[in-house]
């Protein structure tokens, strides 16, 4: 029989541990048949640049080979490339934004 005392012990709980999603980055690859200035138009209306920024992401691209847009979450990088590109091929330019995950 017992004393009376009683005994507690604690429950443990194990939290799982979360990962921050991983980042994928947006890529602006040049070609020698797009226009700069639709370069800067569907930066500026896929992305939300500014002129300038847009302007200046367009010149890396053009004497780099390519430029990092944005980076963000996998499905709106996705979504963003693909109205990007998608946008570029109805108005017959060959412009491409391609993603990959950020290291």
């Amino acid at each position: 029989m017992s004393n009376g005392d009683t005994v507690l012990t604690p429950k443990t709980t194990v939290k799982p541990k979360l990962e921050r999603p991983r980042l994928y980055k947006v890529i602006l690859v040049n070609d020698d048949y797009t226009p700069r200035e639709f370069v800067v138009l569907v930066l500026k209306a896929v992305f939300g640049m500014s002129e300038e920024t847009s302007h200046r992401v367009m010149l890396t691209a053009h004497k780099m080979g390519t430029s990092v847009v944005v980076v963000c979450a996998r499905d709106i990088a996705e979504t963003k490339a693909k109205e990007a590109t998608d946008l570029a091929k109805e108005a017959g330019f060959p412009l491409l934004f391609q993603t990959e995950p950020e290291e």
